[in-house]
């Protein structure tokens, strides 16, 4: 198993970075033109929390590497599971998701977390932190140097994208 973290800090409030968490899978966003669909599955909020649920199914297309198509099969299109819950008290969204595709082969398990960032915040210009961590494992049997390739891969794909 490998393990991907990344922290950053937003000068926007919460409320500017949750909502534009909402809306970074929206057709007139071009930096995500590899989602092709966003499907809500549930939605509901706990009465005596407050906390909203969302389930999504997210339909992307991947550009895996050519040696991995060629070997698992498969298309470029890939499915993932999400499950938010938006905490508007705490100013905490979480964000879990899992992969459909290749579950078989590869189990990758990430967790996303925006909070209002008080010890950064000064009045009039509030910060929003941002923590990401994925666990990323390979399951194809005894084949570790198999394993090892396809989670450096899927880790290296995870550090790509955090810097865009």
């Amino acid at each position: 198993m490998r393990v991907f973290s990344s922290t950053y800090t937003f000068d926007y409030s919460w409320n500017e970075v949750s909502t534009a968490n909402w809306l970074k899978y929206c057709p007139w966003n071009k930096s995500s033109s590899h989602v092709i669909a966003v499907d809500t599955l549930s939605r509901n909020v706990d009465p005596s929390s407050g906390i909203l649920r969302t389930e999504r199914l997210i339909t992307c297309t991947q550009s895996a590497p050519a040696w991995v198509i060629a070997i698992m099969g498969g298309s470029c299109t890939t499915y993932s599971y999400e499950t938010s819950y938006v905490d508007p008290v705490k100013k905490r969204v979480t964000m879990c998701s899992t992969n459909l595709t290749w579950s078989n082969m590869i189990s990758v398990r990430e967790t996303v977390v925006y909070q209002s960032d008080d010890s950064q915040s000064e009045p009039g210009h509030e910060r929003t932190k941002f923590d990401q961590e994925a666990r990323i494992t390979a399951l194809c049997g005894g084949w570790q140097k198999m394993r090892s390739k396809i989670e450096e891969a899927s880790v290296e794909r995870f550090r790509e994208n955090a810097r865009r």
